[in-house]
């Protein structure tokens, strides 16, 4: 059950703070039909070994299975379209009530919903690029080459092997992430929506911020340092505070 005095304590947060952003992980997407990897029982890593299936080790190593199999997860997210707690972001940012939103996610659904300043700290789903001459291309050429039978995805300008822009097991953090960490020292309130906050280095995140509001079906490391918390689904809780705070 969502408490009033909650609400009105989370909407007095984001009026009263300096620079807020929001912190998403895979909880905001699981209400617009994307399984989330790490919930027991449903995730896909019940299913499969992450490190089989979206590595570098794989990619660089047996590129053809990674073809095979870990694309498709990416590609099964293409047609999800974002839900109530994506869109209230964007509304809430293009309001000015926050500054950005740092995401774990690769699923592209901050960007349909129309969040403008978006840093994509895993990667995303819409570009991909030569490992060879660097050339980037749409997340389409990719689904082309692959929908046409080619095994593994080359480069039309080089030859070389293209790969999706996503940060996988084994990667190194691309620069979203250290312009996240820059917004992070900025922010003095940090709304964390559908994210464990066990992943590393994200995890970390919210020990640079002064205050948090953690919107999260499980319970999470920081809920005891969070000034408040709602275990319930984020689209429900982003309506109750967008709408009180339009009546506020």
């Amino acid at each position: 059950m969502i408490l009033v005095d909650d609400i009105e304590k989370a909407c007095k947060l984001i009026k009263d703070s300096t620079y807020a952003l929001a912190l998403t992980g895979a909880g905001i997407s699981t209400e617009s039909g994307i399984p989330d990897f790490r919930s027991p029982g449903v995730g896909l890593w019940g299913k499969m070994d992450p490190m089989e299936a979206l590595s570098t080790d794989v990619l660089l190593n047996n590129p053809e299975k990674f073809y095979r199999e870990g694309f498709k997860i990416l590609r099964g997210m293409e047609n999800a379209q974002p839900n109530d707690a994506h869109r209230i972001l964007a509304e809430l940012e293009d309001k000015g009530y926050i500054n950005g939103v740092i995401t774990q996610n690769i699923d592209n659904l901050h960007h349909r919903a129309g969040s403008k300043k978006v840093y994509e700290v895993h990667g995303n789903t819409r570009t991909c690029h030569c490992m060879r001459c660097k050339s980037k291309y749409e997340f389409k050429e990719l689904e082309r080459q692959v929908d046409a039978g080619i095994k593994v995805p080359k480069c039309p300008k080089c030859g070389g092997m293209l790969r999706p822009d996503v940060v996988m097991f084994g990667d190194m953090m691309p620069q979203d992430f250290e312009l996240a960490l820059k917004e992070a020292q900025k922010s003095d309130l940090l709304i964390v929506i559908g994210s464990s906050l066990e992943v590393a280095p994200v995890c970390y995140i919210p020990d640079m911020v002064p205050h948090l509001i953690i919107i999260n079906l499980m319970k999470t490391p920081y809920d005891k340092s969070a000034d408040v918390v709602f275990h319930d689904k984020a689209g429900k809780v982003m309506k109750e505070i967008r709408d009180t705070m339009e009546n506020t």
